[in-house]
């Protein structure tokens, strides 16, 4: 059975783990999301992966408007978690943005671009 759950360990809250990941993260790009991803090395361990959504007051003025993206982002992240982790990683710290002044019309398309930006990390 796949564990649905968004658990509070999973969650990219800590300014100090933010920080890191804007300085040594790496950028992707697909459609109109955004993501950043910092992988575990030797250097810098990481203990267990967690994941964080942001959205621009840039795209969306309205706090309404914000927070129905990052409620979409963050469920594709919850249905899609063994794709993502099998693309970039079980031990990564990851972001993802939406990177689009238009509102989605529906979760297919938020999902659609998600699912296509962790195919493209595949290859």
């Amino acid at each position: 059975m796949q564990n649905f759950k968004y658990s509070r360990a999973e969650k990219l809250k800590k300014n100090i783990e933010i920080s890191l990941l804007f300085e040594k993260g790496k950028w992707r790009t697909c459609g109109n999301l955004r993501i950043i991803i910092l992988k575990d090395k030797p250097s810098f361990p990481i203990e267990e992966g967690k994941f964080g959504v942001s959205v621009s007051k840039r795209y969306f003025k309205k706090a309404v408007h914000r927070n129905r993206v990052k409620r979409l982002l963050r469920e594709c992240y919850r249905l899609n978690k063994d794709l993502f982790k099998n693309s970039f990683g079980e031990k990564t710290f990851a972001m993802l943005f939406w990177v689009s002044p238009e509102m989605p019309q529906k979760f297919q398309d938020v999902e659609a671009e998600f699912i296509k930006l962790c195919e493209a990390q595949k290859k």
